[in-house]
């Protein structure tokens, strides 16, 4: 077996290379190497200088994913970079590529650090619920002071090389191209001048402004208490920078180990790995592991608007070439509107400069010209949510496109199959679900029909990949995974309004509960209209056992669709997004709960989070169990990037095992005495707790 850590001499240097592909994870195997290899470094008489790289693009991207949740195995990070500091002979950490996390924490107890130009440095574990655990908190601060240390740990997103060296955390940035003949001269430089070399312990330039710092830490618990709602980890993060502004440097690391080891044990941290590991196996497709995907250059959308004009952009943005198909030339110039404002704005806000724009616009393509629909590798039609204008279209795309042409459908609920059917090529027809605004919303859900080919599958995924999404497969189901979920746990949020408990305050409990928004805030945001007309669609075909709230039906009968009407179940200002409570739509709601002699239960706010997410969980359970679903993970990601369910808790099916799925169920089984149809359990979900099960045994390893 290939060594973890490979030991070189040049001369008097050791070139310590860390070789753990692809990222140079610090395994326990690369923390045993490291040990050894600058053990016996230190200890040859021979050696004056020692160096650590990585191999590959990564110096190293940090702790290794597969270690993540389990017992201490062994030698720990800590313990090297400790190592490292007290050095009686200078160490360069040569970052060569990423270094994140504890392959940072490793540089940052070198006495020096190089640069690639290319290399980018942070912390980002505050995205797991942890807090740099091998000294960060202490050594960071001492080198660049609180406010740039407490950005790049609570920011948690990596910076620039470039950016390192303006921080001070990088003390050169190699130009030339070949880091480690750079290096060579360096060290030689710092040899020969008899440059003297500081512990980073010892180190501080970055302690010498106290108001500084002591304003830096205060302006960050102010922000943090006001946007982190259940979050732990950030104020942990706000303590060990204190501390390591204010206590000796081993006190301080002891304090960093206990706030890790207390973030490590916090339901927030096993919520946020969970939705770390759920988006990591969304994109692992059995079916599709060794299928070439199809050509993918040009891409044609159909319809210039809202979700058309944002796809466009997010196609433009992944490199594709791109055909935006309109009608007619009134609506193809909003269209182009649509797609230039975005870069407009990033224009105005210096993140592209003009010419940048007009290098992106080179491969847009907008037309009238339906025929030139044959010139795409795939078409994604974003026309009007309604099933014949969607047949329309398909059965005009089956004369006109190439062979093996992938048709994909961009529908929040519609029946794929159906759609597909119109066509000579049902292979080819998939479902694109994207989220507005499509060139921002991470979720993309890929709808599976009964007759895709494996190959346009893999081409489905693999636009997703290029345009950065968060790709998540789905059965062909009424809703398929987000929105039949969503249908759920909206009904139920009607059920307590009409039981007497205001639209407003459900909102604030959900958003208490850690929501960016609640579900009469979204239905505001995301258009009533969109909902209305799918309730119509389904009107038919509603079991009359089904308890049905009218009162959004009312709403939108008034012309009140949300935002971008001024009113919905909230009144808005001209251009504002900020909703006040309208007692139109309270009276409204009297009215109808008068209509049917609703005994008014003003729900507290642990009553209707155990309402909302019981039948979240309990929809998610029968989703798994008709394999609209993969596994509790997917329903996890769409909710996650798709529906803005707190990250800190990992998904519903996840809060659902942290909860107790015995407690979720006996809550539903309470429930179901007084609506035995909507609160009905899944049979799953059932089936779990009898055998002692979670919904975590059922996901994809």
């Amino acid at each position: 077996m290939k060594d973890a850590v490979v030991l070189n001499q040049e001369e008097t240097n050791s070139l310590i290379t860390i070789s753990n592909p692809p990222v140079n994870a610090l395994s326990h195997e690369v923390r045993k190497g490291l040990m050894k290899a600058i053990n016996d470094s230190l200890e040859d008489p021979g050696i004056e200088t020692l160096a650590i790289i990585g191999s590959g693009k990564f110096f190293s991207a940090g702790a290794d994913i597969q270690e993540f949740g389990k017992p201490s195995q062994g030698l720990q990070l800590p313990e090297i970079c400790n190592l490292i500091e007290s050095s009686t002979k200078p160490v360069f950490a040569l970052i060569n590529g990423t270094a994140l996390g504890g392959g940072l924490e490793l540089a940052l107890s070198a006495h020096f650090r190089i640069a690639v130009p290319s290399a980018k440095i942070g912390l980002p574990e505050i995205h797991l619920g942890l807090l740099p655990g091998s000294g960060g908190t202490q050594r960071l601060p001492r080198i660049i002071g609180a406010e740039k240390a407490l950005e790049m740990m609570l920011n948690g997103n990596p910076v620039s090389a470039q950016v390192g060296l303006s921080y001070g955390v990088i003390d050169w940035v190699d130009e030339t191209g070949d880091l480690t003949v750079s290096a060579r001269g360096i060290i030689q430089e710092v040899l020969e001048e008899k440059q003297s070399f500081t512990a980073t312990r010892e180190r501080t330039e970055g302690l010498q402004d106290e108001g500084g710092n002591r304003n830096a830490i205060e302006d960050q618990r102010i922000v943090w208490g006001k946007k982190a709602k259940g979050l732990y980890s950030p104020f942990q993060i706000i303590d060990c920078v204190k501390n390591a502004l204010s206590l000796p440097f081993q006190e301080g690391l002891q304090f960093e180990r206990e706030s890790f080891n207390r973030c490590l044990e916090s339901p927030q941290r096993k919520g946020l790995i969970h939705a770390f590991f759920a988006e990591r196996r969304c994109k692992k497709i059995h079916e599709i592991r060794d299928v070439q995907p199809r050509k993918l250059e040009t891409l044609a959308v159909l319809g210039g608007g809202t979700m058309g004009g944002g796809i466009t952009v997010a196609a433009l943005d992944a490199g594709l070439n791109v055909v935006m198909i309109e009608r007619d030339e009134a609506s193809l110039d909003k269209g182009r509107t649509n797609v230039e404002k975005v870069y407009d704005r990033h224009i105005s806000k210096g993140r592209m400069s003009s010419d940048e724009k007009q290098k992106i616009l080179s491969r847009y393509h907008p037309t009238t010209d339906f025929e030139k629909v044959s010139s795409a590798d795939m078409v994604i039609e974003a026309v009007f949510e309604e099933m014949e204008v969607k047949k329309d279209v398909f059965r005009k795309l089956d004369q006109c496109v190439r062979p093996g042409t992938v048709l994909a459908s961009n529908t929040s609920y519609l029946d794929i199959d159906q759609i597909a059917s119109t066509t000579s090529r049902p292979q080819d027809v998939l479902g694109l679900h994207f989220f507005s605004p499509a060139n921002i919303m991470k979720l993309l859900e890929i709808v599976v029909p009964s007759r895709l080919s494996d190959d346009a599958l893999a081409t489905g995924f693999a636009l997703a990949n290029r345009m950065g999404k968060v790709p998540v497969r789905a059965g062909n189901s009424d809703g398929f995974i987000g929105n039949r979920i969503l249908g759920a746990y909206a009904k139920v949020a009607g059920y307590m309004m009409e039981d007497g408990t205001s639209p407003y305050r459900i909102d604030e409990a959900v958003r208490d509960f850690g929501y960016p928004i609640g579900p009469f805030q979204m239905f505001d945001l995301a258009g009533g209209d969109i909902g209305w007309a799918n309730r119509k669609r389904n009107a038919e075909s509603r079991d009359p056992q089904e308890r049905y709230v009218h009162v959004a039906d009312r709403i939108c009968e008034r012309g009140w669709f949300g935002q971008k009407t001024g009113r919905g179940f909230y009144l808005y200002e001209e251009n504002s997004r900020n909703g006040f409570e309208d007692p139109e739509v309270l009276a409204i709601i009297d009215e109808e709960r008068s209509k049917k002699e609703i005994r008014i239960r003003d729900y507290d706010p642990e009553e209707i989070i155990r309402r909302y997410l019981g039948a979240m969980v309990n929809e998610g359970a029968k989703v798994l169990g008709e394999k609209v679903a993969r596994c509790p993970s997917d329903i996890d990601a769409v909710q996650l990037y798709g529906y803005g369910f707190p990250r800190f808790r990992g998904g519903p099916m996840k809060y659902a095992d942290m909860y107790g799925i015995d407690r979720i169920l006996q809550d539903i089984q309470e429930l179901s005495e007084e609506d035995p149809f909507f609160w009905k359990p899944s049979e799953l979900l059932q089936d779990l707790v009898s055998k002692g099960q979670t919904f975590d045994d059922l996901n994809l390893q």
